[in-house]
């Protein structure tokens, strides 16, 4: 019978608190508090969520899921493409060629990485695709000598579609020895993918003209796999090569990438940790809160002593109500959270027209809308988190509560 008196005493307690008004103004604000804490990490996170997916969408938008190849190039690369597209979970592998060289028109020069790439085998959904513009892959065919430029190589050179450019590469000869050709190619286009590594360094052509620039005949230099689960990558494209007779060199994302995801989880876990400080801080507004109505209820916190109440039950009353808080505000924020978390979307362009300005400004950053992807995991961790922070929270009164010494304070009474 004990727990139960405990919790209808707490609610009941929780339910009185009119007869001290600033006491029942800190427990809203702490409710309020704890939810808008639990709100704003799961909208945080949820964000910062969307922006990994893009970047990883844009950083493996040319390098691939992963990157398959041998020593001297790949010769027999249509065998093993074939073979790879029977493989379970791969949605295309493409052939590649990269050479590196010298770009330039006029007195502007710039170093790039021109990549070969057959655009028919390219797929449709890739981040590739959207992020051409002011022309297509379609026009970089089979002897046109097209050329496809980031747009941060097209500034610095200062061209755009239609105009000539010059393609320096080094190439080694088995007799000559080192030789360099040089070729010109018409921009058809340009691409934008918000990524420096490739919007500043990258250009495209057509696998036939890289392979005839290169020297490379009928080789390629590798495979690019995309796969419909990119977290699956690694483990099944190196369960393919096991399978082949011939030693293959595999890469995947999570090591040409390493850096640029180790930098994002630690800022993620940096916001998780600075956002927590506001449902701490909503936390000790729970111990206060607790703290007045101890002193407000000495009297009747002796009395229940003196019918029989032991100390323990003096302080799960106390913890009660302070847990009841605390819930109150994580469930409230919870659903705050995941509702702006599948609407910022639609909340945010509402925002930018109501205050007059661009979350994210399009000279700015490549995106021009806030990504967002709800994980429950996140909502589930930050849930508990809050939970816990609040349920420590009561500790500290709930024992002040326990050692009221019932006969001291029914003397004064």
């Amino acid at each position: 019978m004990r727990r139960p008196v405990a919790g209808f005493i707490g609610l009941r307690y929780l339910r009185t608190q009119r007869s001290n008004p600033f006491a029942s103004f800190v427990t809203i604000a702490s409710a309020v508090g704890v939810g808008l804490g639990v709100a704003a990490l799961i909208v945080v996170l949820s964000v910062m969520n969307g922006f990994e997916d893009e970047l990883r969408e844009r950083l493996t938008s040319i390098t691939g899921h992963a990157w398959v190849t041998a020593p001297g190039g790949l010769r027999d690369w249509r065998e093993l493409r074939g073979d790879l597209a029977r493989a379970p979970g791969v949605a295309a592998a493409v052939p590649v060629i990269e050479l590196e060289g010298v770009v330039g028109r006029g007195s502007a020069l710039a170093g790039v990485v021109l990549t070969g790439i057959e655009p028919a085998l390219e797929p449709a959904s890739s981040a590739l695709r959207t992020g051409v513009r002011l022309g297509t892959l379609e026009l970089l065919t089979a002897g046109s000598r097209g050329i496809v430029l980031g747009d941060a190589l097209a500034a610095r050179l200062g061209v755009r579609p239609g105009d000539a450019v010059s393609v320096l590469v080094p190439t080694r000869d088995p007799v000559q020895g080192l030789r360099s050709r040089l070729w010109r190619f018409t921009v058809v286009g340009v691409f934008e993918l918000g990524v420096k590594d490739h919007d500043g360094e990258r250009a495209l052509v057509s696998l036939s003209d890289a392979a005839a620039l290169g020297g490379r005949g009928e080789a390629v230099d590798g495979l690019r796999i995309t796969t419909t689960d990119i977290f699956a990558a690694p483990a099944l494209v190196r369960a393919w090569a096991a399978g082949q007779q011939r030693p293959l060199q595999l890469r995947d994302w999570t090591q040409d990438h390493a850096t640029y995801f180790r930098a994002v989880r630690l800022e993620r876990a940096m916001m998780m940790v600075l956002l927590s400080l506001i449902v701490g801080v909503a936390a000790f507004n729970i111990v206060a809160t607790l703290v007045m109505v101890v002193t407000d209820k000495r009297g009747s916190i002796a009395i229940l002593r003196t019918l029989g109440c032991s100390q323990a039950d003096i302080g799960r009353i106390f913890a009660v109500q302070g847990t009841v808080i605390g819930w109150i505000g994580v469930v409230g924020g919870v659903a705050a959270g995941v509702a702006l978390a599948e609407n910022v979307g639609a909340l945010a362009p509402r925002l930018e027209q109501l205050f007059g300005f661009q979350f994210m400004p399009a000279d700015v950053y490549y995106l021009t809308a806030l990504p967002s992807r709800l994980a429950w995991g996140d909502v589930l961790a930050v849930g508990l988190v809050a939970l816990v922070m609040t349920a420590v929270a009561t500790v500290y009164p709930a024992r002040r509560a326990a050692a009221v010494a019932p006969a001291e304070v029914l003397r004064y009474e």
